[in-house]
């Protein structure tokens, strides 16, 4: 809801997801003022977009077509073509405008990386598959924003753990079966952050304009597929036996499973850098916090 003495007014695109809906929630405790972007804000050009956006200081894109799916074709075409056409469509928006906005939050994934690591903002090794020309791609629209004056900052999302939803919603009905195992042999990093982490990562960065960049979103330590399952079984108090055979994925998910298969191991150097302390920083206790 509009409020005219609100501190921060900040337009929100992709706000019905699970990220988006807990950052709202965020926002509003701020009192900070909320403009919903909705797909059909975007299907109505770009200068009626612009017209809605008008009063925002602050743009934060969380848009794209869920990746836990099974990968045809033409569902590559959709994820892909949700976070690019938004990203540039908000960025569009932006240039219309004579009082633009002073940053642009957008996300990312830590798809943009190769199989392994460690890898940080500085150091790395880019994915040469999908993913990651996706994310590379969608970062590039986003910083687009940079050249028309507007402070910019990329999120590269590890997994997000929280409450009632996301990914960990999918895996705890499995284990609370006693189904829960690990991928493979397990040892494919899995990198991630806890929704409450997050939350006050996007808050830091509207504070604090000295904030701009790329930065790797995750907890500073990640784990393995096994570490995750091993945690979560400990924290349901279920057993976690089985072992689930990479072609099984392959059956349900297509090429999509091999998201799920492999994995990087992302480390939040410049948040670290930048001084953010994390809240949850072991798999254990943010998982004990999210099924509790």
């Amino acid at each position: 809801m509009k409020k005219n003495n609100a501190k921060h007014t900040i337009a929100m695109s992709g706000s019905t997801g699970f990220v988006g809906s807990n950052l709202n929630r965020s926002f509003e405790k701020n009192k900070w003022s909320i403009v919903l972007l909705g797909r059909n804000d975007f299907k109505s050009g770009v200068d009626q977009l612009a017209e809605k956006m008008k009063d925002a200081d602050i743009i934060v894109n969380l848009a794209g077509a869920p990746v836990i799916r099974r990968w045809t074709e033409e569902y590559k075409k959709i994820m892909y073509e949700s976070r690019i056409n938004i990203s540039k469509g908000l960025v569009r928006a932006c240039s219309k405008l004579d009082k633009k906005p002073k940053l642009l939050i957008s996300a990312s994934a830590v798809g943009y990386y190769a199989s392994g690591g460690p890898h940080t903002e500085k150091k790395h090794r880019k994915d040469r598959g999908f993913l990651g020309h996706m994310a590379q791609d969608w970062e590039r629209e986003a910083l687009e924003a940079e050249k028309i004056g507007i402070r910019t900052i990329i999120f590269r999302f590890g997994i997000v753990l929280g409450r009632g939803g996301g990914a960990l919603q999918q895996m705890i009905t499995s284990f609370k079966l006693g189904l829960g195992g690990t991928i493979g042999d397990g040892s494919q990093p899995f990198s991630w952050i806890h929704m409450n982490d997050l939350t006050h990562v996007y808050e830091a960065a509207i504070e604090d304009d000295t904030y701009r960049g790329i930065y790797n979103l995750t907890s500073p330590n990640s784990t393995t597929n096994k570490g995750l399952t091993e945690a979560l079984g400990k924290a349901l108090g279920r057993p976690t036996l089985l072992r689930i055979p990479k072609f099984v994925l392959r059956m349900r998910y297509g090429e999509g499973a091999e998201m799920l298969s492999s994995g990087q191991e992302v480390v939040p150097e410049r948040l670290l850098e930048k001084g953010f302390r994390f809240k949850f920083t072991e798999i254990q206790h943010a998982l004990n916090d999210c099924v509790v």
